[in-house]
């Protein structure tokens, strides 16, 4: 089949595209190659992808709502894997307009190119950020998460009811997937493994938020990447959400470990895994942050029969290799391919 994978130089949709590529199915990559993040790391992702001779990497802005239109008319898709998005809370704080243009424009145009197109199936990113200071724990799929605690948790919320809506009134089937703190090889440098790996490597002190009294559902790359493959191939019929709500093909699943691990021990996984202690730096709770996530995986694991079981002490072990091996030892260095590229 033929994918549109938007974020395809983002973390998650590096190892999507990989995926699917290994499956013999031709991928369009889709990203803007923004700055929040040092580009160099997504230059290193795509050129992983370039290999690949049914992938082809278009650097296009989701708020550019002719060129998207052209896209989807150009290349009629079967099916479209959104997970662009601006990320991060607390980047959230200092420019909001970076997330309301990335992530509600953005999932306007998606919505809209898929909706005229006549898509097979949608699967867009959402965030566990969505439950806010939710108190039920573990977070499930029908708690209520109409309390948002950041701007970034706010526009994913609206993006599931903007999609809903689209589900509903053109039988566009649509799936949502909350991910939780997910990491690995490859993962993002504004997130705490990154963070605190470079940090302990080059003998500096890290942060510890809430003086480490939180915990957070770590979701390995691999096993997220498995539940993405899964349920993509779930297209969801036409339902009710619970009773009273209207009908919509439309399905929304916790993508996490159901294993919540506490900050501190998180910190001793990375600490084993360089082979240093770290130097702790103790501050007070940042805006915009929560406690705990823990997802409640049972709606997952019944679609799907699949829960990811990595461990944290595995995954990061995994993590702190690559980039100690192929991050520090010149990938930052890796050419992007360039001939592949539309522009």
């Amino acid at each position: 089949m033929k994918y549109l994978v938007t974020g395809t130089a983002g973390f998650i949709g590096l190892h999507v595209s990989l995926r699917l590529l290994r499956e013999g199915h031709e991928v369009v990559g889709l990203d803007n190659m923004n700055s929040y993040y040092d580009p160099a790391l997504k230059t290193y992702r795509l050129a992983q992808l370039n290999p690949y001779e049914r992938f082809t990497f278009l650097e296009l802005d989701l708020t550019d709502r002719q060129g998207i239109a052209e896209l989807f008319r150009g290349e009629h898709f079967d099916r479209v894997i959104h997970l662009a998005a601006q990320a991060g809370v607390r980047h959230s704080l200092k420019a909001p307009f970076d997330y309301v243009d990335s992530n509600l424009v953005g999932m306007m145009t998606i919505l809209e190119g898929c909706r005229h197109q006549q898509v097979e199936h949608l699967v867009f990113a959402s965030s566990s950020s969505v439950y806010g200071m939710n108190s039920t724990i573990p977070f499930s799929e029908t708690d209520s998460v109409d309390y948002p605690v950041s701007l970034y948790a706010a526009t994913k919320k609206s993006c599931e009811l903007m999609a809903h809506s689209y589900a509903h009134l053109y039988g566009l089937p649509v799936t949502g997937l909350r991910f939780f703190t997910v990491y690995g090889p490859g993962g993002r440098p504004d997130m705490a493994p990154w963070l605190f790996t470079e940090a302990i490597v080059n003998d500096q002190p890290i942060k510890v938020f809430n003086h480490g009294e939180m915990a957070r559902d770590f979701t390995y790359i691999d096993d997220v990447v498995e539940c993405v493959a899964r349920l993509q191939n779930v297209i969801p019929g036409w339902q009710r959400q619970e009773e009273g709500t209207a009908r919509a093909p439309y399905k929304i699943y916790n993508v996490g470990n159901h294993q919540p691990v506490e900050l501190k021990r998180f910190i001793a996984a990375i600490e084993q895994s360089c082979g240093k202690t770290a130097e702790k730096i103790y501050l007070d709770m940042q805006p915009g942050d929560v406690l705990k996530t823990y997802a409640d995986t049972s709606r997952l694991n019944a679609v799907i029969s699949y829960a990811p079981q990595r461990s944290i002490e595995q995954g990061v072990e995994h993590f702190v290799r690559w980039y100690q091996d192929s991050w520090l030892s010149g990938g930052r260095d890796a050419d992007d391919g360039r001939h592949k590229l539309r522009c």
